[in-house]
């Protein structure tokens, strides 16, 4: 099967604070990735979300694990809709509009 990925997929664990909205309402919760990419994420959890469920994620990059995100500086407050779910997890995929911020200092 053919590699149908555009970014390069990262295999680590983050801790990431998630905003659900659904119907309304807005549910928070901090879990942690499995992968991530620049153009999304997958995140363990046994809490199910409809399909489509919109996210608010708030990444949190220890410095340690700066090093193997080489093409990633730091996600903030980055945007998605989450498009499949497993008995381990979900994938969100992020919007164009997600603010990747610089860990330099200027």
């Amino acid at each position: 099967m053919k590699e149908r990925r555009q970014y390069e997929r990262f295999t680590l664990p983050l801790p990431v604070r998630i905003e659900a909205i659904t119907s309304g309402r807005k549910k928070v919760v901090d879990l942690e990735t499995r992968d991530i990419s620049t153009s999304g994420a997958f995140i363990c959890t046994l809490t199910s979300f409809p399909e489509g469920t919109r996210f608010v994620l708030d990444f949190t990059i220890p410095s340690d694990n700066i090093k193997k995100l080489r093409d990633m500086k730091s996600l903030m407050e980055c945007k998605g809709n989450m498009v499949r779910s497993t008995s381990k997890g979900m994938a969100i995929h992020f919007d164009k509009e997600c603010q990747i911020m610089s860990l330099r200092s200027s």
